[in-house]
């Protein structure tokens, strides 16, 4: 009896070992050295893409006889709005060109993300069979194009939108590498068990797309939202095509036309006569080019932050909850 009350208990309770949640904590901290020189190469990335735009506010700001004396500035010795009163005065028609490219960059907007994303959400459900079909049939146009005559005699002549308000929008309206991002987006984000799931409650398509596809995607369609109205606001060249009419000539194209205007009256005043001459003379020529660029940047750059909203609240946006 003693013996065997001496002998040592056989099972031991093992220990929980500290070391895996040690080196968990490890690799997801960064030392105060590393993030000390993290925040600096963020903020020299962050200064090289807002200083240029800065430079080019502030020479906008700058009277052009400044300029043409002392050069390009970051503090002028000389301010001046004689750019910006020029191209407003130069021009009746930039307010109701505001007011077009505005109406264009929205419904473009809304109207894309309306087909794009009932589109790639087909294509990215295994349940539907004609998705191999259609995959095929968005990625041709990737590869191939009919060219500009092609695409010209398709609006003008089949569709007969010449001086239409939807030449500006439908050209552009939809992309196939954004379908295929959306499409990816979808299959990736989106679990096949909660479609299921809304099937079986009793939902139809359309009513699990809208009430529990899209919260879910709301990332994914405001990245291809914030290209939309990217591509919608900057583009001149369908303008350019099949737009005649000033009432519908958008803020960029009408911009552009100013800027040939003013290059060609400066290259050309002394074969125009002596008020051509005159007028070349008072004309701003490099600060109304930067002070174009500002009037097409300012809106979007106010945009941004709205979209900006979405992705960080689309990202705490879950389905599924422990």
């Amino acid at each position: 009896m003693l013996e065997l009350s001496n002998r040592k208990p056989i099972f031991k309770k093992k220990r929980k070992s500290k070391k895996p949640v040690e080196e968990v904590s490890r690799f997801n901290s960064v030392s105060r050295g590393t993030n000390v020189g993290l925040n600096i190469f963020f903020a020299i990335l962050a200064a090289i893409a807002i200083i240029p735009f800065i430079f080019v506010l502030i020479i906008s700001l700058t009277s052009e006889q400044s300029l043409l004396i002392n050069g390009y500035k970051f503090w002028p010795d000389e301010w001046s709005l004689e750019a910006y009163k020029y191209i407003f005065t130069s021009s009746s028609q930039i307010t109701t060109a505001y007011g077009i490219t505005i109406i264009v960059t929205i419904s473009g907007t809304l109207l894309g993300l309306a087909i794009m994303s009932t589109y790639a959400y087909a294509l990215s459900r295994k349940s539907f069979i004609y998705r191999k079909f259609f995959t095929k049939l968005i990625f041709i146009p990737m590869l191939f194009s009919g060219g500009m005559v092609a695409s010209y005699l398709v609006v003008t002549r089949c569709l007969g939108l010449k001086d239409n308000i939807l030449a500006l929008i439908l050209p552009i309206c939809v992309s196939s590498f954004n379908i295929i991002i959306l499409r990816t987006f979808f299959k990736t984000t989106v679990p096949d068990a909660i479609v299921e799931a809304a099937k079986i409650d009793g939902a139809s398509e359309w009513v699990t797309f809208i009430k529990v596809v899209l919260p879910i995607s709301v990332p994914g369609i405001a990245t291809i939202g914030l290209f939309l109205t990217l591509g919608f606001w900057n583009d001149w060249f369908n303008a350019m095509l099949y737009i005649d009419d000033n009432s519908l000539i958008p803020l960029q194209y009408l911009l552009v036309r100013m800027e040939t205007s003013m290059e060609f009256l400066a290259n050309n005043a002394t074969t125009m006569g002596t008020g051509a001459i005159e007028a070349a003379s008072k004309m701003p020529k490099e600060t109304a080019k930067m002070a174009i660029v500002v009037i097409t940047t300012l809106p979007i750059l106010f945009a941004y932050p709205f979209f900006q909203k979405y992705f960080v609240g689309g990202l705490t946006i879950g389905a599924v909850k422990e």
